[in-house]
């Protein structure tokens, strides 16, 4: 039986208020990019705590990849699947793409699980600046890559981030827990029920 855990918007608000300071400090983000669905909030959530007096919000662009499968018997209980699949990418034909070039760009997810996703994400949209800079011409301006997720599961993962993210320590978890199965608010049909279990659960 999977064990659920239920996490409410006020649990996530505070998990992006704690990061937003080493986010700053360490990576500098002069764009957010969502991966959706998951990381639509926390994203959102997060620039609250990024703005600073006298600048301007961060921008915010999102992505869709899909990975997990209904398990199709119990309820609404998903297991990660294999293959990751876009369901929504930026327009690499229009100026989004060449506005990435030389920023630094955070990637926001809700949840690190077997780290597939996060894996494609940094892969294919690095692939993709680097074309946008070649065709722009702009030299050898570098995009620098971070990733922000609320929870981290300890656990072995598929997935792999570059060498070089890692050693540079642009990679941030919020919230390291177990391997179990994380019930975000967003995902709730009633809000009301869900918090009443957020508030039951074992602390």
């Amino acid at each position: 039986m999977v064990q659920k855990v239920y996490v409410t918007y006020n649990e996530i608000h505070k998990l992006c208020q704690a990061s937003a300071e080493k986010i700053l400090t360490d990576f500098q983000p002069n764009l957010i990019i969502a991966i959706g669905g998951g990381g639509y909030v926390p994203a959102r959530i997060l620039r609250s705590f990024l703005k600073r007096p006298g600048t301007p919000n961060i921008p915010i662009q999102a992505i869709g990849l899909s990975l997990y499968e209904s398990l199709g018997t119990d309820g609404p209980v998903e297991e990660p699947g294999t293959k990751v699949t876009r369901t929504q990418w930026l327009d690499l034909s229009s100026l989004e793409m060449s506005n990435l070039i030389g920023k630094n760009i955070l990637i926001v997810d809700e949840v690190d699980d077997t780290r597939t996703t996060l894996e494609y994400a940094v892969r294919e949209l690095e692939k993709d600046v680097e074309k946008a800079r070649k065709q722009s011409g702009k030299g050898a301006q570098r995009t620098c890559f971070s990733v922000f997720v609320v929870h981290n599961k300890d656990k072995p993962k598929r997935g792999h981030l570059p060498t070089d993210m890692m050693e540079e320590n642009r990679y941030l978890a919020a919230k390291t827990v177990g391997d179990v199965w994380i019930c975000y608010p967003w995902e709730a049909t009633d809000i009301d029920e869900h918090d009443k279990l957020a508030e039951s659960q074992p602390s």
